[in-house]
């Protein structure tokens, strides 16, 4: 019976490892969704501000005022896009720790699933064994019946 326990003890524990292996890959593609959302905030932003014509060439002939808005709101919009990287890359780094959690969890998972077989193997092997016995035994038995009756 101590056999079946270890084996029911290890079988809850695989599921468990598997159900934070599964908590692990859904965290880890939401933060794949945010990651995109920054690269695509950083593109957009860039665009933004290369899009949004000259600031002060001269052969624009923008009023100076005008040309200095201009260059401040470029400023601004690229200002904004170098936050958005920094987020970005401070995202993609803990997207790295969450991988390699992932990675470990997924490994712990995969290592009480050998010894969870493991165990079983052992218990169907001895379970036949004792089957096997148990009909020699009983095969005996009958021979020994019929030998004296």
């Amino acid at each position: 019976m101590s056999k079946q326990n270890t084996i029911a003890s290890l079988g809850t524990l695989v599921r468990l490892r598997s159900t934070e292996v599964e908590r692990l890959q859904a965290d880890l593609a939401r933060q794949e969704t945010m990651r995109a959302r920054y690269q695509a905030t950083v593109e957009r932003l860039t665009d933004l501000a290369v899009g949004s014509g000259p600031s002060a060439r001269p052969e624009t002939k923008l009023s100076p005022a005008l040309a200095l808005n201009c260059g401040n709101y470029k400023q601004a919009v690229f200002a904004l896009a170098d936050t958005q990287r920094t987020d970005l890359h401070l995202h993609e780094a803990n997207m790295a720790v969450s991988q390699r959690n992932l990675t470990q969890a997924w490994t712990r998972r995969e290592l009480l699933g050998k010894v969870l077989s493991q165990h079983e193997a052992a218990f169907a092997r001895e379970q036949d064994r004792a089957q096997r016995k148990q009909e020699d035994d009983i095969a005996t038995q009958s021979w020994l019946a019929g030998r004296t009756g």
